[in-house]
């Protein structure tokens, strides 16, 4: 009910019937509670124009923590009247106060007369006030009722042992958070940003290029903030302030630690880009927010004299990356991320791009580990049946200098699913002589192998079925044809140990 249905005599819980009978111009609409939650969600978006910590307070309430805000708006008596006399023109019935602790800002806001209560006096304000005022159930205060007490003045000199004893320790614990003796923690819907620029106007601005050119200048504001700190932004957000009480806010993250106010501006952009209509301005916007949500460490960096442009490459790709994923979402962006898996086919996996820690981009095949010193290097070797190439270089100098100048070992990309294949081999247990593979023959002139990859312990058991493709041993060969073209194979199942006739799979073409 609202305040002119309380002034015709209306009582909450009334027949709707006997309501209509008493006043026929009543208006009434069947309750939504998932409306008025989300209702009260976008209130507390708009508040946020005065402090970051805004928690919700059951149905129809917010708790503001405005500790170190007040400043910014001339005192905490031209904070609170600002706040309500916007959201009175929006269209809400709403009281509000303003007090030390949470308890006695509630309790002036619903059961007094609202305002701001000077420090330490808490105990004057609150003294005239119902027993309701202290937020306990409506069975504690009819209990107090009973024996005469109805004001919470009346609780201070009562002994506390009987009334903890009768209505429990609630009814202590909430007078005490009232009076300041007992802290109270309020728990914000989003926790507060690392570093905040924003910038009000008197006259609202609603163009597009308006809005782009304040983002810009909070994006050097930030950067500034965040160079101070040695970090840079890996999560920001933009937040627009409507005159008529909305906030639309947007989102984007960044794939290393960003300072540079034109880039992240970039992003802003291909962001709005992908939803034209997503900026609404209606009468413009009153205020403009830039926060930096998440930040990593960045230490500042000479590019100018950087080896080969290496710095330079890196954060074109990063840019190249943080782009897209404004545009598309971060999480359509992705890469692939090795996988502690023994099969090949998986050993990879996708996450976002802008997540991925570049140290943790190393494949089994591709990069020469001190575990398996000769498994991604081939072996000289004069027998064309043995090898790819032969190598006549001396020892040190035949070592590969870095992982990307190694020889792989497997393809770059797999088939997926692995094709069978018709092979003939010599014997069971050595590489193919030749095969046939979608209708066409190949006949193999050098080969190598077989790199041997054995089902874990737990899945090759005996009693698995070899039908089970991760209980199976798999030797794996690399081999050339007469036209040069080089594939990778795979013989599934040992002869006359796992199977009597092995299959072999066709898994990877090398480039």
């Amino acid at each position: 009910m609202n305040d002119t249905a309380r002034a015709c005599g209306l009582r909450l819980g009334e027949a709707e019937a006997d309501a209509r009978a008493r006043i026929p111009h009543l208006l009434c609409e069947d309750a939504d509670p998932e409306k008025d939650t989300a209702l009260l969600g976008a209130v507390a978006d708009w508040c946020a124009r005065y402090t970051p910590l805004v928690a919700l307070d059951g149905k129809d309430g917010l708790f503001l923590d405005i500790t170190g805000c007040a400043h910014l708006f001339k005192g905490e008596e031209a904070l609170l009247k600002d706040a309500l006399e916007r959201l009175h023109r929006q269209g809400f019935c709403v009281a509000g106060a303003i007090a030390g602790t949470a308890g006695a800002a509630w309790a002036l806001a619903r059961y007094g007369s609202g305002g701001v209560l000077a420090d330490s006096q808490e105990r004057q304000a609150l003294a005239p006030l119902p027993l309701a005022a202290l937020r306990v159930s409506s069975e504690a205060v009819s209990g107090l009722n009973q024996v005469g007490l109805k004001t919470i003045g009346q609780l201070y000199d009562r002994p506390r042992a009987p009334l903890t004893n009768r209505l429990g320790a609630d009814l202590i614990l909430r007078l005490d958070q009232a009076l300041g003796w007992q802290g109270e923690a309020i728990s914000p819907r989003f926790e507060a940003p690392l570093i905040s620029a924003e910038r009000r106007f008197f006259d609202p601005i609603s163009q597009l290029d308006d809005v782009k050119a304040v983002a810009l200048s909070l994006a050097g504001q930030a950067a500034k903030a965040l160079e101070r700190r040695v970090e840079g932004g890996r999560v920001f957000e933009l937040s627009l302030f409507r005159v008529d009480g909305a906030v639309q806010k947007f989102r984007v993250g960044t794939s290393s630690p960003l300072r540079d106010p034109k880039r992240v501006l970039r992003l802003f952009a291909e962001k709005l880009k992908a939803d034209e209509g997503a900026i609404d301005a209606g009468f413009g916007y009153d205020l403009v927010r830039l926060d930096v949500l998440v930040a990593d460490k960045a230490p500042a960096v000479q590019s100018a004299l950087t080896a080969n442009g290496a710095v330079e490459a890196n954060a074109s790709l990063d840019d190249l990356v943080d782009r897209l994923g404004a545009r598309l979402g971060s999480e359509r962006v992705t890469r692939l991320l090795p996988v502690d898996r023994h099969l090949p086919e998986s050993q990879t996996g996708y996450v976002p791009a802008a997540f991925a820690r570049q140290d943790a981009l190393v494949w089994s095949g591709f990069l020469k580990s001190a575990a398996a010193p000769d498994l991604h290097r081939a072996r000289p070797s004069a027998n064309p049946q043995l090898g790819f190439a032969e190598d006549t270089r001396p020892a040190e100098e035949a070592k590969p200098s870095s992982w990307q100048e190694g020889l792989m070992t497997r393809p770059l990309r797999l088939i997926e699913p692995a094709e069978e294949v018709e092979a003939l081999a010599m014997v069971p247990n050595g590489p193919p002589l030749r095969f046939r593979w979608r209708r066409s023959i190949y006949q193999v002139v050098r080969s190598e192998g077989p790199e041997r990859i054995a089902p874990p312990w737990w899945i090759g058991a005996s009693d698995r079925p070899s039908e089970a493709k991760e209980g199976v041993t798999r030797d794996y060969f690399r081999i050339e044809d007469t036209e040069g073209r080089r594939f990778w194979l795979y013989r599934e199942g040992l002869y006359e140990r796992e199977t009597s006739r092995p299959r072999w799979y066709l898994q990877g073409l090398f480039a």
